[in-house]
C-alpha cells in the first residue's frame, strides 16, 4: 500500500518518468471542466500525455456521484481501455477520488497516477489510497482502498487556485499540524492566507504530506492510528452533507468548522488546552467565517453524524486530542455533549 510521492519542480520530467515506469497499452487523462481549462495546458506538451484519450467530467463535488462514475467507465470502455491501460487523474480531490475509484474497478482494476492540482488534493485526497464517490446524500459512502502508482505534487498548480480553494486545502494542513508537533502547528497559525507566499506554502505542503504519509504507512486500512486523520471530519462531514442540500461548501471549510467542534469536545473530554483551542477557533473564524446553522438543524446534523463510516454499532466515533500531537482515537460523546458542541460552534 506504499505511496510513491514525488514533490516536483519539473512537471514534464516527473510525469514522463511516472508514466514510463508503468507498462501500459493506452493512457487515459481524466480532468474536470475547470482543470481541463486551467491545468491541462501545463502538461499538454508532454509527449506521453499528448496522445492520451481525454475524459472530461463536470466540476465540483455535486458531480462526485454514480452517474459521473458510469460516464467514466463508459468512456474507458468505448475508448478501448483494457486491463493494461493507465489512468492519469489531473485535478482536485473530487477528480482523484472518483478517478481512482473508476480505475480501481474498471476491468477489476487498472493502474492510475494522481496529479493533484488543488491544495486540498495535494495534502489530503490524492495521498493515501482512499477512493470513492458520494452516494445517497452521504460523503464518500462508496469506495475502495487502492494506492496510485505515483502521486506527483507540483505546487506550481497552486497559482491557478482562488482564495477559497487555498483556504479549503489549508484546513487539512491545520489538521496535520494539530496531530503532529507544536513547531509545525505554530507555523501554520502564523501563515497569511490573504497574501500567499507560494514558496513557503510549497515547503509547508511537503511537511504536511509527510505527516499523512507516515500515518498511512503505519496503518493503510484505517484499523488504528490512521483514524488520527479523521480529526475534524465527524462534525465536518455532517456540515458538508447538510450544506449540500442548501448552499454547498468546500470540503476544507467544513473540516475547519469540524475542527472547532472537535477541539471543543477535546477540551471538555480529553483535557485539550482551552487557550490553544481558542487560538485555533480565532484563526478559523477569521479565515473561514461560519456556517448558518440554527438549533432547528441539530437533529438533522446529528442524524448525519450517525451515518459516519467510522461509527461502530451505531455509536458516533471521534478522534480527539489531549494536546497538540496527543491523539486519542475511538472517543465517543453523548447526544447532549454533541448538542452542547453545536451551541459552542454557533456562539463560541
Amino acid at each position: 500500500m506504499e505511496n510513491h510521492i514525488v514533490i516536483s519542480n519539473n512537471i514534464k520530467q516527473a510525469v514522463t518518468e511516472a508514466v514510463e515506469t508503468v507498462a501500459h497499452d493506452k493512457v487515459f487523462l481524466l480532468t474536470d471542466e475547470t482543470t481541463e481549462r486551467l491545468c491541462k495546458p501545463l502538461i499538454l506538451d508532454i509527449p506521453c500525455i499528448k496522445d492520451a484519450t481525454n475524459i472530461v467530467i463536470g466540476a465540483t463535488d455535486t458531480h462526485k456521484n454514480l452517474d459521473t462514475l458510469a460516464q467514466v467507465w463508459t468512456q474507458l470502455s468505448n475508448g478501448g481501455g483494457s486491463r493494461h491501460s493507465l489512468m492519469v487523474n489531473l485535478g482536485g480531490g473530487m477528480v482523484t477520488d472518483l478517478g481512482g475509484f473508476a480505475a480501481s474497478t474498471f476491468k477489476r482494476g487498472i493502474p492510475y497516477i494522481n496529479i493533484p492540482t488543488t491544495l486540498l488534493s495535494m495534502v489530503d485526497a490524492s495521498v493515501g489510497g482512499k477512493t470513492g464517490i458520494n452516494f445517497n446524500g452521504l460523503k464518500n459512502e462508496i469506495g475502495v482502498f487502492r494506492t496510485p502508482e505515483t502521486v506527483i505534487i507540483d505546487t506550481e498548480f497552486l497559482r491557478t487556485l482562488d482564495h477559497e480553494n487555498i483556504c479549503s486545502g489549508y484546513a487539512e494542513m491545520l489538521k496535520h499540524g494539530l496531530i503532529s508537533t507544536n513547531t509545525t502547528f505554530a507555523k501554520l497559525l502564523t501563515f497569511n492566507l490573504d497574501d500567499v507566499d507560494y514558496k513557503l506554502l510549497g515547503e509547508m505542503v511537503g511537511e504536511s504530506v509527510a505527516v499523512k504519509e507516515k500515518i498511512v504507512e503505519e496503518d493503510p486500512l484505517e484499523h488504528g492510528i490512521r483514524k488520527a486523520l479523521n480529526l475534524g471530519h465527524t462534525f465536518g462531514h455532517a456540515f458538508e452533507s447538510w450544506a449540500l442540500t442548501r448552499k454547498p461548501c468546500l470540503h476544507g471549510y467544513a473540516v475547519a468548522w469540524g475542527l472547532i467542534c472537535e477541539l471543543y469536545l477535546s477540551a471538555i473530554k480529553t483535557g485539550f488546552p482551552t487557550e490553544t483551542m481558542r487560538q485555533v477557533v480565532r484563526f478559523i473564524k477569521e479565515n473561514y467565517g461560519t456556517l448558518p446553522v440554527t438549533c432547528d438543524d441539530y437533529p438533522e446534523l446529528y442524524a448525519l453524524m450517525t451515518h459516519d463510516k467510522k461509527n461502530e454499532a451505531g455509536i458516533i466515533n471521534f478522534t480527539l486530542l489531549g494536546n497538540v500531537g496527543d491523539i486519542r482515537i475511538n472517543q465517543t460523546a453523548t447526544k447532549d455533549e454533541i448538542y452542547e458542541t453545536f451551541d459552542f460552534f454557533r456562539e463560541g
